[in-house]
């Protein structure tokens, strides 16, 4: 799984064929934070999804012990990384953003 996520960073990070290059060492600094930050943003937004999805009683009854061990916030395939993104303002996730859980 980790190398998965791992190869997630060229794709991420697609400029100079994923490489971390720049003209100094600062640079180059600030494009490791940048990707990890971004790294970080999809681990939080998978782990918030996957804990809407296991609220749902269907869910909750249907996955079994081995499926709950197998859940990892590690997954990027439903990302739209070159593709058009349409913004609709009226329209969004419904994330059930009560902290108070």
């Amino acid at each position: 799984m980790v190398e998965n996520w791992n190869s997630a960073n060229k794709d991420i990070f697609y400029g100079k064929a994923g490489d971390l290059t720049g003209d100094d060492r600062e640079h180059v600094e600030v494009s490791a934070l940048a990707l990890h930050l971004v790294q970080a943003t999809i681990a939080y937004l998978n782990t918030h999804l996957i804990q809407i999805v296991l609220r749902d009683p269907a869910w909750r009854d249907r996955l079994t012990e081995e499926d709950r061990r197998g859940l990892s916030a590690l997954f990027w395939t439903h990302l739209n990384l070159y593709g058009r993104l349409e913004l609709d303002m009226t329209n969004h996730l419904d994330l059930d953003l009560d902290l108070d859980d």
